[in-house]
C-alpha cells in the first residue's frame, strides 16, 4: 500500500488550534488526523482513520482470541428497555433523547447493557448455551456537559463493550479474569504506560470493578498507589480507614465561644489557639468540623438538601461525591435554597441543626474520620460563634458516613501501614462484575441442569477505542510532533523525496513500489514543488516510526533511514534499502 502525499487528503498546520488544551489534541489536528465538526464531535481524516482502524483491529483480535463473538446493535434505541432498568430517568441530561414522527421515544445509545441482555434472553434458554461472551465496537453518544481535550472526552465516541453471561458466580469470575487478561494484552500492544486500579461501579451497578488508566498528567482521573503494598484505586473508590473510637469520659463539656473575624479555617484556628487553647496540644485545621451544603437532583425530579461534615483542613472532592451518589446529580446549595431553611446560619452551621431528626430535617453525612469520641470546633448555629469540644457520639450523632473528602499524598493506605501517593490518568478500560442487576430487571433466566429457572449473572467490559488514539498520542510525542508505536502508526515508512532531480523521484518511487510489494505500508511524500524543509517538518509532525530520505545521498548510492523515536540516522545503499527496511518493520 502506498499513500502519496501529492493526492492524500491532508493539510498540516504550523500553529496550534485555538481550542486545543492538551498535546494530543494540538498534534492530531496539526498533523491532519482529525478536524473539529462541533464541540465534542470530530471528523476522522484519512491518516486518523488508519490509526483508528489499527486500534480497532487490535481490540478485535484480542477479543476474538478469548472466544468472544462480535455483534452490532443499532445506535438508535427504543425507550422501553432503558425504562425497565430505570436508566431512562437515571441518565438525566446525560443522554440524547428524541422522538419519531409517531411520538415514540428513542435515545442514542450511551451503552448497551439492556440490548445485550434482551438479545441473549431472546435466543438462549438453557444452561447448556452458557457461558457466552458477546461484544461490539460501536459509536456511543453522551451529552457531555463539558466536552474537552479533543477526542479524550467527546459527545460522540467509539467503544468496545462486551458482556459475559454465566449461570454461576464462579463462572462470572472466570469470565472476568479472561477479559481482564485480554485487556492487559490490548493495552500492552497500544504501547502506553498504564495502571489497573480499583474503581466504583456508578450507574452501571455490580460488585467488582477495576479501571485501566493510562498514566498522564492531563488525565481527568486521579488515582492513588500505596508506597508499601500493591493497593491502587481511583480516588472515587478510596475508602478511608477510620481511626479507632476515642474514650471521652474525661472530655470537657461543649462550650460556645465568641469567635469574631474568623472567616477562614486558618483564622479560626489562630483565634482558638490564642483565646481557647487546648491543654494537650494546639488546635489544627483537622480539629475543625466543616459542614458543606449541597442539593441532590434525583432522577424523578425531586431535590434533596444534604449536609456533609468533614475535617476543616480538607475540601469536598466533587468527583468523589458524585461517584458516591451516582446517578444522582449534585450541585452547591444556593442562597435561595439556603433561605428556605431559617435554622441554618451561613458560615456558622453546626451539627446541632443538622440530621433528619433535627429542626432542619436535612440529612447529615460525615467523613469516616468523624468517629465516636473525636472532639471538634464547629459552627454554633449563631453568627460570630463557634462551639468547642463538641464530641461525636456524645453531643451529636450523624445520619451516616460518606466518602467525599479529598484524598491527599501521605494519607494512610486502607490495606497496610504504608501511605498513598496520588497521580493522574485517563480511563481507557473498565471491567465490572455486574451480577444479576440487568438480568433481574429484564427477566433473563435459563433452565439449570436440574430443570430449575435461574437468573443469569453478567459481566461488563469496556474499552475506549476512539479515545485510545489521543491517549497513545499523549504518551508518544516530542517537541517536533507525534511518534507513533509501529503497531498503530498510519504507515510503516514515511518516504521523503527531496530536491528537483528526476532521478531522486524515480528512485524513491521504485523503493516505494518494492516496499509495497513486500507488504510494507508506505506514506510517500512525492510532492514536486515542496521544499525539503517543509517535507521534513511534516514527516516529523505526522510521526511515522521510520523516515526514509531519498535526496543528495543518492549521488553516492545511499538513502538515509531515520528512527523517528531515537533520531538515529543510518546510511543504507539504495539497492539494499528495501530489504533493510523490511527487516526494520518486521523487527
Amino acid at each position: 500500500m502506498i499513500l502519496r502525499m501529492s493526492t492524500l487528503f491532508v493539510r498540516t498546520l504550523r500553529e496550534d488550534p485555538a481550542d486545543a488544551e492538551v498535546p494530543s489534541h494540538r498534534l492530531l489536528v496539526r498533523a491532519g488526523y482529525i478536524r473539529r465538526a462541533a464541540p465534542g464531535i470530530y471528523t476522522w481524516l484519512p491518516l486518523g482513520l488508519r490509526v483508528f482502524g489499527k486500534v480497532e483491529a487490535i481490540v478485535r483480535e484480542e477479543m476474538d482470541a478469548i472466544g468472544a463473538q462480535e455483534v452490532r446493535f443499532p445506535a438508535l434505541l427504543p425507550r422501553e428497555p432503558y425504562e425497565a432498568t430505570g436508566r431512562w430517568t437515571d441518565y438525566g441530561d446525560g443522554i440524547f433523547r428524541l422522538q419519531d414522527r409517531k411520538g415514540g421515544d428513542y435515545l442514542l445509545g450511551p451503552t448497551h447493557e439492556e440490548m445485550f441482555t434482551l438479545l441473549v434472553k431472546d435466543l438462549y434458554s438453557s444452561y447448556k448455551d452458557l457461558p457466552v461472551w458477546l461484544y461490539q465496537i460501536q459509536t456511543k453518544y453522551r451529552d457531555e456537559a463539558r466536552p474537552r481535550a479533543g477526542l479524550i472526552r467527546g459527545r460522540e465516541f467509539t467503544m468496545k463493550d462486551s458482556y459475559s453471561f454465566d449461570t454461576t458466580d464462579a463462572g462470572l469470575e472466570a469470565s472476568y479474569a479472561a477479559h481482564r487478561a485480554a485487556y492487559h494484552r490490548i493495552f500492552d500492544r497500544f504501547g502506553f504506560d498504564y495502571v489497573v486500579v480499583q474503581a466504583t461501579s456508578g450507574a452501571m451497578g455490580g460488585s467488582a470493578s477495576e479501571e485501566f488508566l493510562a498514566r498522564s498528567e492531563v488525565g481527568e482521573d486521579t488515582y492513588v498507589r500505596c508506597t508499601s503494598c500493591d493497593y491502587a484505586a481511583n480516588v472515587e473508590a478510596v475508602q478511608v480507614r477510620p481511626p479507632s473510637p476515642v474514650p471521652f469520659d474525661d472530655a470537657p463539656a461543649a462550650h460556645v465561644e465568641d469567635t469574631p473575624d474568623t472567616p477562614t479555617i486558618q483564622t479560626l484556628v489562630d483565634h482558638s489557639n490564642a483565646a481557647y487553647p487546648r491543654d494537650d496540644r494546639p488546635w489544627t485545621g483537622a480539629d475543625t468540623l466543616k459542614n458543606v451544603l449541597v442539593v441532590l437532583k434525583h432522577a424523578d425530579g425531586t431535590r434533596e438538601p444534604l449536609a456533609i461534615g468533614l475535617p476543616g483542613d480538607r475540601e469536598v472532592d466533587q468527583k468523589r461525591l458524585e461517584g458516591m451518589l451516582e446517578p444522582t446529580e449534585v450541585e452547591p446549595m444556593d442562597e435561595a435554597e439556603l433561605a428556605r431553611h431559617p435554622a441554618l446560619v451561613k458560615g456558622y452551621i453546626g451539627p446541632g441543626v443538622l440530621g433528619t431528626e433535627s429542626a432542619s430535617g436535612i440529612r447529615y453525612l460525615v467523613d469516616p474520620r468523624v468517629v465516636e469520641g473525636t472532639r471538634w470546633i464547629t459552627g454554633a448555629d449563631e453568627r460570630g460563634h463557634h462551639v468547642y469540644d463538641l464530641v461525636a457520639g456524645r453531643d451529636f450523632t450523624p445520619d451516616g458516613t460518606i466518602e467525599a473528602a479529598e484524598v491527599r499524598d501521605g494519607d494512610p493506605c486502607p490495606r497496610c501501614d504504608g501511605t498513598l501517593q496520588t497521580a493522574r490518568g485517563i480511563e481507557m478500560g473498565h471491567v465490572f462484575q455486574l451480577g444479576r442487576k440487568y438480568a433481574e430487571a429484564l427477566d433473563l433466566k435459563v433452565l439449570d441442569e436440574h430443570g430449575k429457572l435461574v437468573t443469569v449473572t453478567m459481566g461488563s467490559y469496556g474499552v475506549g477505542v476512539s479515545r485510545a488514539v489521543p491517549v497513545i498520542a499523549e504518551g508518544n510525542h516530542d517537541k517536533l510532533g507525534l511518534v507513533w508505536p509501529r503497531e498503530v502508526a498510519p504507515a510503516d515508512v514515511h518516504l521523503v523525496a527531496t530536491g528537483k532531480d528526476a532521478a531522486v523521484f524515480e528512485a524513491a518511487a521504485a523503493l516505494a513500489e518494492s516496499l509495497s510489494a513486500e507488504g510494507v505500508e508506505v506514506l510517500y511524500d512525492d510532492r514536486p514543488k515542496v521544499s525539503p524543509g517543509v517535507k521534513f517538518k511534516d514527516a516529523e509532525l505526522i510521526g511515522v516510526p521510520t523516515i526514509v530520505t531519498v535526496g543528495r545521498g543518492l549521488a553516492d548510492g545511499n538513502v538515509e533511514v531515520m528512527d523517528r523515536r531515537s533520531g538515529e540516522r543510518t546510511e543504507v545503499p539504495v539497492g539494499d534499502a528495501a530489504a533493510y527496511l523490511v527487516g526494520v518493520v518486521r523487527g
